[in-house]
């Protein structure tokens, strides 16, 4: 099997720490909120806010799969849908988050610098250094949570430190040229984030 072609170095690294400290805001965000109506839609996208968050948790899990695979051509089978379906609430996503994001740490730890395995696969298998993969599921979760935000009409503010280290590090990453938009780079990376996915929309 050949390899298949590896993101690119960055300068900066988005860590574990920032990881946790992105869950920490994320969880304490949801379960302010829990007594809110969580059927709406979730900012512009057509799932509830609800569905979204199930899918924002299913997406931190599923780089640990990734990673702990050391696939190079496709993602794994096992692990390709653990949301919590009629099961979600806003609380037992929190707990369900939490455990996706100490599995990741704990895969990324136990993986040698040098391991690649595939982080994604459209349009072409792509892969990854370990460390590639906690970014990866936190793109997820920051974009989501702030789509659960919007929708319920709470604030979710991360910080311009964590966003920096996000948007660095995932700056020459294909999502953003095949997916969304270039990604710029001004003294706020938060909306640099928020623009580049097409999630400034109505002033929010």
């Amino acid at each position: 099997m050949n390899e298949r072609a590896t993101l690119a170095e960055s300068e900066e690294c988005f860590t574990v720490a920032d990881l946790n400290a992105l869950t920490d805001l994320v969880a304490a965000t949801w379960l302010a909120a829990a007594h809110r109506d969580w059927s709406v839609p979730a900012g512009n996208v057509e799932w509830s806010c609800l569905s979204t968050a199930d899918h924002a948790v299913d997406c931190v899990y599923a780089p640990a799969f990734f990673l702990a695979s050391r696939g190079l051509d496709r993602y794994p089978v096992a692990g390709s849908d653990l949301t919590l379906g009629a099961r979600a609430t806003p609380e037992l996503l929190v707990d369900s988050l939490w455990l996706a994001s100490r599995m990741l740490a704990a895969v990324v730890n136990d993986a040698e610098p040098s391991v690649r395995a595939i982080i994604f696969q459209r349009p072409d298998a792509l892969t990854g250094a370990p460390r590639d993969f906690v970014p990866r599921a936190a793109l997820e979760l920051i974009l989501h949570a702030h789509d659960v935000a919007v929708g319920l009409g709470i604030a979710f503010e991360p910080s311009a430190g964590l966003c920096h280290r996000l948007r660095e590090h995932t700056r020459q990453w294909p999502v953003w040229k095949a997916a969304w938009n270039d990604l710029g780079r001004t003294d706020d990376p938060w909306d640099d984030l928020l623009k580049a996915s097409a999630r400034r929309y109505d002033g929010s």
